[in-house]
């Protein structure tokens, strides 16, 4: 039981370290690394727990099983070894003859492992048992060791002229690569003196944790902030710099679901719309229509500073009063609204507005509140219009 509980510690251990890692994402270019990576860590696994059932079967000396299970554990070590060598080259980011090579090499020593495989069904080349019931290595399981230890040092060697190309952390990165790949080679050579030891296994136990701890956890990190700052640009105005529709949609789904757990009691809604927009864009041009609406924003964020805003339309915003602005909220909207009459008068940009606060009593939902707002700045709107008429008239 000795020899199974060493691939049952790494298994554990693989698992536990690489819960994220082993993760299912999505199949896109920007996931390919983290698609790679989690192969050849799932590559890993089945040799790992192939490694727990040999050491089991063969303790038991069930000839058959074990056989058997021999065959899954050479095939899913030379299919790591391929996945290892993907996973370096998607790692470098980047198309070049040296890994082509490389990966070529992996599929070589894959397409050699299955071959040797399937004639030592007939001749045995890679091992057999002996009348005694001993498991006996033969030439070819050198071999293919040999092959891959070979291979794991070009890996090295590739890694090593990355890191010296790259700077930052990314020169990091590629040394922790290379040595991990150096560990591979070391324990594949004692595997080949010492074939009833799983000496390959504490290899890749070695090799993954090292990758982990140095490497994957780095990217990772890198990725979920790339993520964040797309999804940042994603909910962002082109045009005011403020909030979309698409950001005011995902905050709507959250303020009905903090309502409805209780945690948040009391907000308010403010709506506002430009007035004379239409007239700036067809006697000024749309550049001229652009600048009015960024005044317009400007005037509402400078007011609102504590809460978010959102441009829901061309010339409509919403802001969401919670915690102090909804506290403060009269002050805000008597300021706001002195700040667009001394803007009438001096010809400025014109901002209606109107507001509702939320009602536990009467509002089933945010729609509720909303539609007052709206209609509350609607008749503001319109007494902006009457006042401008009767000052022009």
């Amino acid at each position: 039981m000795y020899y199974a509980s060493i691939g049952a510690i790494a298994v554990i251990v693989l698992v536990i370290i690489n819960r994220e890692a082993l993760r299912k994402v999505e199949k896109t270019s920007e996931n390919n690394l983290r698609l790679t990576y989690r192969q050849y860590l799932l590559a890993l696994i089945v040799f790992f727990l192939s490694d727990i059932m040999w050491g089991f079967f063969y303790e038991q000396r069930w000839l058959l099983v074990t056989y058997i299970d021999t065959c899954l554990f050479f095939a899913s070590m030379a299919l790591s070894v391929l996945l290892w060598t993907r996973a370096v080259v998607a790692f470098s980011g980047k198309k070049s003859k040296a890994g082509t090579i490389l990966v070529a090499g992996g599929w070589a020593v894959f397409d050699f492992e299955l071959v040797v495989l399937l004639v030592n069904l007939f001749v045995p080349i890679v091992f057999k048992f002996s009348e005694v019931k001993e498991y006996v290595p033969l030439p070819a399981r050198y071999i293919g060791l040999f092959l891959q230890f070979i291979l794991f040092l070009v890996t090295s060697v590739f890694a090593l002229v990355m890191a010296v190309r790259s700077g930052g952390i990314s020169r990091s990165h590629y040394r922790t690569i290379c040595i991990s790949g150096i560990i591979m080679s070391f324990f594949i050579v004692v595997q080949m003196f010492f074939p009833l030891m799983p000496f390959y296994s504490i290899g890749c136990l070695f090799g993954t944790c090292l990758i982990h701890t140095f490497v994957y956890k780095d990217k990772d990190v890198e990725h979920s902030m790339a993520i964040k700052l797309a999804k940042q640009k994603a909910y962002k105005d082109a045009l005011t710099g403020v909030k979309n529709k698409m950001a005011y949609l995902e905050a709507l789904a959250e303020l009905e679901a903090t309502i409805e757990s209780g945690e948040l009691k009391e907000y308010a809604v403010a709506v506002f719309d430009v007035n004379g927009l239409k007239m700036v864009n067809d006697t000024l041009g749309h550049e001229a229509g652009d600048e009015y609406i960024k005044s317009a924003c400007r005037i509402i964020c400078y007011q609102f500073d504590h809460s978010p805003v959102f441009r829901i339309g061309g010339d409509e915003f919403v802001a969401i009063m919670r915690g102090r602005d909804y506290g403060n909220r009269d002050a805000l909207m008597e300021s706001f609204r002195k700040t667009i009459s001394e803007n009438q008068e001096n010809g400025a940009v014109i901002v209606a507005s109107g507001i509702a606060v939320y009602d536990a009593s009467t509002d089933e939902s945010y729609n509720d509140v909303f539609k007052r707002a709206d209609e509350a700045m609607y008749e503001q709107k319109r007494l902006l219009k009457a006042a401008a008429a009767k000052v022009t008239s």
